[in-house]
């Protein structure tokens, strides 16, 4: 389907962003008195909300910031993907404009790209931004295969029409060949059956680990007649894999975390295997292999060590010291 037909919305910033223009007090002195936060050079934000943002929040509020800011600016690569709700690791350094017809250049925390090859842009709201496709060829091109993974199969979970070979073939016909054959490795694995982030980059480190792919979102009977979907199942050794379960559990709400629990404790008491595991673990693959290998999982093929060890700096997280061979 072509990407023209798809929606196109975009995240609104997570805070309130004043201009001077706009405000009815200086907000240079507001910021003196430690009750505002400097987004960007006049742009600010509350700073009792700003403290709480997460990571990525704070970078869409840059994003928005500098928008402001820039009216005429055409957000990529992760700028663009943040915009769209794409997942993105952490707060990325720099926000990504694309001006094909100007010169590449990083210029404070912008980095301005200039690229020949066609692609579709959006405006939604006044602010311009690369097309969710385009997007995941442009990540797939440049970044973590992990990460681009999680892209591709965040952009098929958000627009239905769309299917792996759609993005393939956007990335065959760009004229420039840097990172194509890159970008196949993610491209050409992406499905929206992968629910969140985590389960993406799981896909990927079990594969690069060597061990069989499993099956996504598999749902399971359970003694009481209740339904249960797993995120990954090996249905040869029989064994359950659970990607986030630690987000599961901070939740607020008791009803929430008993039912979690009760919902594992069913699932553990099975024959089968089972794992669970988190970001730390996806971000360490020692210790993501060491949980499937404790599931009774075994590899079937060598580990591609590249992309392992190249995986927890992609995240931004501290590599735990390979063992020895």
């Amino acid at each position: 389907m072509p990407a023209t037909t798809l929606e196109a919305t975009i995240r609104s910033s997570p805070v309130p962003l004043l201009r001077p223009s706009a405000a009815d007090f200086r907000l240079d002195v507001a910021e003196r008195r430690g009750e505002l936060h400097r987004v960007r050079h006049g742009v600010y934000a509350p700073r009792s909300l700003w403290g709480k943002l997460a990571p990525w929040e704070r970078y869409l509020a840059r994003v928005h910031a500098y928008a402001l800011t820039h009216p005429d600016a055409v957000f990529a690569l992760e700028s663009a993907a943040v915009l769209t709700g794409l997942p993105i690791i952490g707060e990325p350094a720099e926000i990504h404009v694309l001006n094909p017809d100007g010169t590449a250049r990083l210029a404070g925390d912008v980095r301005t790209h200039v690229s020949q090859d066609e692609r579709e842009i959006r405006r939604t709201d006044g602010i311009a931004f690369v097309a969710a496709p385009d997007t995941a060829i442009d990540i797939a091109r440049a970044r973590h295969p992990a990460v681009a993974l999680a892209v591709a199969d965040a952009v098929l979970r958000q627009h239905p029409p769309l299917e792996a070979g759609h993005l393939l073939e956007l990335n065959a016909l760009r004229r420039s060949a840097r990172g194509r054959r890159a970008a196949m490795w993610p491209l050409s694995r992406a499905t929206p059956k992968a629910e969140t982030a985590i389960e993406s980059i799981s896909r990927a480190v079990i594969e690069w680990l060597g061990y069989e792919p499993p099956e996504l979102q598999v749902e399971f009977r359970m003694p009481d007649g209740s339904i249960s979907r797993v995120d990954t199942y090996w249905r040869g050794p029989d064994v359950i894999g659970e990607a986030d379960g630690r987000v599961k559990y901070e939740s607020g709400d008791p009803a929430v975390l008993w039912d979690e629990k009760r919902r594992e404790d069913r699932l553990r008491r099975r024959r089968g295997g089972f794992g669970r595991w988190g970001w730390p673990e996806v971000g360490d693959p020692p210790a993501l292999d060491a949980i499937l290998r404790a599931a009774s999982l075994r590899p079937v093929r060598p580990q591609q060590q590249g992309p392992l060890h190249s995986l927890p700096e992609a995240l931004g997280l501290r590599r735990t010291p390979w063992p020895r061979a």
